[in-house]
């Protein structure tokens, strides 16, 4: 069976499902259990985070229970066994990024039962076309451009989650079909790739944050953009070719065509009250989103006060009921995932894995062709223990530079494929965007899986080509 069959069945037999849950529910004890009792470090806590680490990572590869669950798991041991204080372990749910998705979850609530989103999906439809491939090309452009306006991931998954919505729903399908499961995850993890490329994301500002730091030498707005300028265009239509081979539409063109989408507009009616408040909500949110370089307020506090105005009474759309039936579960799994994060640098056994990972790499380190592959594979395997592209970036890039120092090679161009390498990935637990875009349920772990497997090795192949030939071209060179 190729990829594209394997991604476009809708779900997988329920004895192969049971069989991957059994393998990892076993797999996930045993293996904290051989790294609790290994001697691993001098340090019996290295170990034993390493230990429980291990087992929260396994339970969310083979999901034997729910990832939320198995975050919850993971920062109870932390605590229960005397690895981590208790605010160490739950310090991600002290963090912003849980309420970010909380916020962003009941923004997309709102849009969805008021009716904004089918709207907005009609008047996108109506300005892109009604066919599939467009509407699919016209939603990873729009996530490019707004990674210009506004510089959060998740605020461009929430921006745009609601349109989506609509435009699977004019479609007439589940939103478990291709259609719905294609749009929404490429949605997603576009989201989380396209500020690799850019100047403008929490990761690549903290990239040059801590180049400049270390070296003395700023990284430019413009530099950075021109760098990857070729990779943002080849990865629009990588991630265009990618859903279209991996999720073949159910209807390529809308049922009945414009006169089809012009009377279901019609049927709408006038806008409604309900999708009034909604918008503007969305609207100021967007507004204070894509202004934070003059006002300073954090893009997950808007976030939550927009979320939590879509709950208040003559204010908001939702009621209670609506609020209790949202999924907590996700909200916890990015606390969990952060929390982890959080324990592995304060034992220290983030050490010890980044030593591991630079005595791995030294020996693969060649000419120009070679390097930046190496840096760029090296990355995206670090990035696994890590929920966090911040934590992913913060606890190795200083390494990374000093190596590209004492080794004669640019560290900027070390810190660039460094950054890019976080965009690549697999696994919800390694993105809070990844868990944004899940929680709304439209796609699986294993859709996440495929999508994540072709992209990360479509962008590889750009970046194998990109150092050598396009860099040097711009003055950007290799070696120092």
């Amino acid at each position: 069976m190729t990829a594209a069959e394997l991604a476009a069945a809708p779900a997988k037999p329920e004895e192969e499902r049971s069989l991957k849950h059994l393998v990892g529910f076993g797999l996930g004890p045993l293996l904290a259990l051989v790294l609790w009792f290994a001697p691993l470090s001098a340090n019996p806590l290295v170990d034993h985070a390493l230990a429980i680490t291990a087992f929260m990572v396994v339970y969310w590869i083979f999901e034997p229970i729910d990832y939320g669950i198995t975050a919850l798991i993971g920062c109870y041991l932390f605590w229960a066994l005397g690895v981590a204080q208790f605010e160490t372990a739950f310090s991600g749910f002290a963090n912003s990024t849980p309420w970010f998705l909380f916020g962003a979850v009941l923004m997309g609530e709102a849009a969805l039962r008021s009716g904004l989103a089918e709207r907005l999906g009609y008047i996108v439809m109506g300005l892109a076309g009604t066919s599939y491939a467009k509407l699919l090309l016209s939603a990873i452009v729009l996530v490019l451009l707004l990674n210009f306006l506004v510089p959060s991931g998740m605020a461009q998954l929430a921006i745009l989650a609601p349109i989506v919505m609509g435009v699977v729903a004019a479609f007439g399908v589940d939103k478990n079909s291709n259609i719905g499961r294609g749009m929404f995850v490429i949605l997603t993890y576009a989201c989380g790739l396209f500020n690799k490329m850019i100047l403008d994301g929490g990761a690549t500002i903290l990239a040059r944050g801590l180049v400049e730091k270390i070296t003395g030498q700023a990284i430019p707005w413009s530099l950075y953009f021109i760098a990857f300028l070729p990779a943002i265009l080849l990865t629009v239509f990588a991630c265009w070719l990618t859903i279209l081979w991996l999720f073949p539409p159910e209807r390529k063109q809308l049922p009945g065509g414009r006169d089809a989408l012009k009377n279901r507009q019609a049927n709408l009616g006038p806008w409604s009250t309900a999708e009034k408040k909604t918008l503007a909500l969305l609207l100021v949110a967007i507004a204070l989103w894509g202004t934070d370089f003059a006002h300073g307020i954090d893009a997950a506090v808007i976030a939550l006060g927009a979320g939590l105005a879509c709950a208040l009474p003559r204010i908001g759309v939702l009621t209670a009921r609506d609020v209790r039936g949202v999924n907590f579960l996700p909200i916890v799994f990015v606390g969990g995932a952060l929390g982890m994060g959080e324990v592995l640098i304060h034992t220290t056994a983030l050490n010890m894995l980044t030593g591991t990972m630079m005595s791995w790499m030294t020996p693969l380190m060649g000419g120009v062709y070679a390097s930046p592959s190496v840096l760029y594979w090296t990355g995206f395997l670090y990035h696994f223990v890590l929920g966090s592209e911040l934590s992913m970036l913060s606890t190795s890039l200083p390494v990374i530079v000093s190596y590209a120092q004492s080794h004669g090679f640019n560290p900027i161009a070390f810190a660039l494929v460094w950054a890019f390498a976080s965009g690549g990935k697999l696994f919800m637990y390694q993105s809070a965007v990844l868990i944004q875009g899940f929680a709304y349920g439209y796609f699986t772990g294993r859709d996440m899986l495929i999508v994540g497997l072709v992209l990360t090795i479509a962008e590889g192949v750009i970046l194998f080509f990109l150092v050598p030939l396009y860099w040097p071209l711009i003055g950007l060179s290799w070696t120092g």
